[in-house]
């Protein structure tokens, strides 16, 4: 039913961005010249639309398999008879029954940093992942603090939600792009002769315009992503209790000189518990909130 229901909510989203854009463009009277001028506005909507949530589907569908992959995740095998894993199987279990969630994949990866991370298309497929430093650094009551927040993560549709806003980011980029480069290149103008110059022209300033609009895109996504996490750490919170997720927490701060290039791949680092604080502008562009930020959030948490 939440799954539906997000869905509905995108499909939504998307028609009232798609609705917006057009009565924009009809306003300032765009529309009916980029079509006039040769510009099939619909047809580069739908395209742009199908191509960049194609895309981001796609990434969705394989996150799992790659984030195994580029990080190297050994799956627990249930039936292990290895005591740190055996724990582990049971925190998780017992994280996701109060939830109401189906008991995901867990795994580890050989890593010193000290971190963990949730991924997978649905809550059916999904994978919770610690490195081996977090094992070896943190105590039993921050691990389950860690996991709980991975778990809340996975209750929190976060994959598919943020994998959708991707998707729509993607779309509007290639769009824009495109309208705008077809104005300012000239070839609107030059549709007749369509001269290599002007064609030229055209697919740099459809570059130019994509890097631009991806940076402002990023900017959207980097302050939903600060948003979830904030809400992960609060749903750590309920389930693992306050204190306990303060405290994981604040162990992440004081390991968080211990990096791994691998975990830093950004596909997997806006899923990771912790990423290094960005400082000045750059903070708008951080997938996750300063650790200092996050902890004084939780304080105030009841």
């Amino acid at each position: 039913m939440a799954f539906a229901k997000r869905i509905f909510l995108f499909l939504l989203l998307n028609f009232l961005v798609v609705a917006m854009i057009s009565v924009v463009l009809n306003f300032f009277n765009i529309r009916p010249y980029l079509e006039a001028n040769g510009l099939n506005y619909s047809s580069l909507l739908a395209f742009c639309l199908i191509w960049g949530m194609g895309g981001a589907l796609i990434s969705l569908a394989l996150s799992k398999v790659m984030a195994k992959w580029m990080m190297g995740v050994q799956v627990i095998d249930p039936h292990t008879q290895d005591s740190q894993h055996k724990e582990l199987l049971r925190m998780v279990r017992q994280l996701t029954e109060n939830s109401g969630l189906p008991m995901p994949e867990v795994g580890v990866f050989a890593s010193k940093e000290v971190n963990a991370f949730a991924t997978g298309p649905t809550k059916k497929r999904s994978l919770v992942a610690v490195s081996t430093g977090l094992l070896e650094r943190m105590n039993s009551s921050d691990v389950r603090a860690v996991l709980a927040h991975e778990v809340s993560h996975i209750a929190n549709g976060d994959m598919v939600t943020m994998t959708l806003l991707q998707g729509i980011v993607n779309a509007f980029v290639m769009f824009l792009a495109r309208v705008l480069a077809y104005v300012v290149s000239g070839l609107a103008r030059d549709r007749n002769s369509r001269s290599s110059g002007g064609v030229m022209g055209y697919v740099l300033f459809v570059y130019l315009f994509e890097v631009i609009f991806m940076i402002l895109g990023s900017l959207v996504l980097a302050a939903y992503s600060r948003f979830r996490e904030f809400r992960a750490d609060a749903g750590g919170a309920r389930l693992a209790g306050k204190e306990s997720m303060i405290s994981a927490l604040q162990t992440l701060k004081a390991c968080q000189e211990i990096r791994d290039p691998r975990s830093e791949n950004p596909a997997m680092a806006a899923f990771k518990i912790s990423h290094p604080a960005k400082k000045g502008f750059f903070h708008l562009f951080a997938s996750h909130p300063s650790l200092e930020v996050r902890i004084e959030r939780l304080k105030q948490f009841s």
